[in-house]
């Protein structure tokens, strides 16, 4: 058994049961573990109530709230169970006057073994078979925008000192300092982005596990499908080439097991500096780059045109993975843990078949990139989810192109402080 956390939705009631109708939790730091049990709570009626339990399992990209980039870490979950609402106050006897800051804020492992033992008593003697659902009435928020904060803050008065709250061991373990410096560019073979994300991919995405997914980082395998005119000439800027493609496995997805992520590289770097070349850069190229893919797999673009281009990066991909062993075994495991009863002449067929049904409706587009701001990233994420995919039976309502976007910064080091310790401090002139 792993800790005990309690994960507090503050006052979103959505929040709350998005997470535990879609078996999932996110932490805006990296708190969580696997095997942790978890206590879901929100506040309701000026109460913080708890009314599931869950076990962390793997870790996921799936991110279902609105407000996904909040959180850094997400899990899935197993083993949900429910009970009727017990108040959290009850944790006060063991954390203090402060137990909000101490056990609800940042989602902190709970130390004491006689506040452990409450939790489960509680629950256990309020267990039922299905999620209580609140009233409508009650006084909670309805939006999605969680507020962990808000447990701390509603128990600390304004006569007292907030210090009080929080003990010595709350505070920041810092590992060491750091100066951030400039790729030279995309594909410098010393300081580029691209060769370094793609070395240290798995180690700087841990979201991706690598046994649930292939990375085939080679920029020039697949491309999409170009046109050409009356003379029988390719038209310029009509075909695009991701930098890379990953195929992620999920047997959860409500939709298809297989997700298709189109990667494309960007950087800055040393070489644009003046915000009129990096306006120039992004609107120019990056965003129309982007746009070139999302169109190639959507309802907008030609059927046989879509059709070409699937066909051709399916036998790609199926060949590539023909031509690796550890890839072989990989898919031979995916297909049977979702038919366990799948015969051995059947797996190739079966995996072709889950890769068609992903590039027609579990398509992303993921833009690794030096520099980013959050009104650019929303611009770019409303134009991609735009372009509407074709599948008609998806369980989704909305059935779109997806967008992630990852700013990745060049670090050196100052100094080194102690090596166990989680945090690091940086700065960039």
């Amino acid at each position: 058994m792993g800790n005990t956390r309690i994960l507090s939705c503050g006052k979103s009631l959505e929040n709350y049961y998005i997470c535990i109708n879609n078996k999932v939790v996110g932490f805006t730091q990296r708190s969580g573990e696997k095997g942790d049990l978890i206590y879901f709570s929100v506040k309701v009626d000026k109460k913080t109530v708890c009314g599931a339990r869950g076990i962390l399992d793997e870790v996921t990209d799936y991110k279902p709230w609105e407000d996904s980039d909040r959180y850094v870490q997400v899990f899935r979950v197993k083993n949900i169970e429910y009970c009727n609402p017990f108040d959290l106050s009850i944790l006060k006897e063991y954390g203090g006057t402060y137990y909000g800051a101490k056990y609800f804020q940042r989602s902190k492992s709970i130390k004491e073994v006689d506040a452990v033992n409450r939790l489960d008593i509680e629950f256990a003697n309020n267990k039922i078979s299905k999620l209580y659902v609140f009233e409508s009435n009650v006084e909670s928020d309805i939006d999605n925008s969680t507020e962990e904060q808000d447990e701390s803050e509603d128990l600390i008065t304004d006569n007292d000192k907030p210090t009080e709250a929080f003990a010595e061991d709350d505070r920041l373990d810092i590992m060491g300092t750091f100066q951030t410096i400039k790729f030279k560019n995309e594909t410098d073979p010393i300081m580029g982005l691209e060769p370094l994300v793609s070395d240290y991919f798995f180690k700087l995405f841990t979201h991706f596990k690598e046994e649930n997914t292939i990375l085939i980082a080679q920029n020039r395998l697949f491309g999409t499908t170009s046109l050409k005119n009356i003379n029988n000439e390719t038209i310029p800027g009509i075909k695009g080439i991701p930098d890379a493609l990953l195929i992620s496995y999920d047997k959860e997805n409500i939709n298809t097991s297989i997700k298709i992520n189109l990667i494309e590289y960007e950087c800055y770097g040393e070489g644009k500096i003046k915000s009129t070349q990096k306006f120039n850069y992004l609107n120019g190229i990056v965003i129309p780059q982007l746009i070139r893919f999302a169109s190639t797999f959507s309802i907008v673009t030609d059927d046989k045109i879509r059709k070409n281009t699937i066909d051709e990066w399916v036998d790609k991909i199926m060949n590539y993975i023909d031509g690796e062993e550890v890839l072989t075994n990989k898919i031979k495991g995916w297909i049977k843990e979702l038919n366990p009863n799948v015969k051995e002449r059947q797996i190739d067929r079966m995996f072709d078949k889950e890769l068609r049904n992903a590039f027609e409706s579990n398509i992303r587009i993921i833009l690794v990139i030096d520099e980013l701001t959050p009104e650019q990233k929303e611009t770019i994420k409303n134009i991609i989810n735009s372009f509407k995919l074709n599948n008609t039976n998806s369980k989704n309502k909305d059935n779109f192109i997806e967008f992630s976007s990852y700013i990745v910064r060049l670090e050196q080091k100052i100094g080194i402080i102690d090596k166990e310790s989680s945090f690091a401090l940086s700065f960039q002139e």
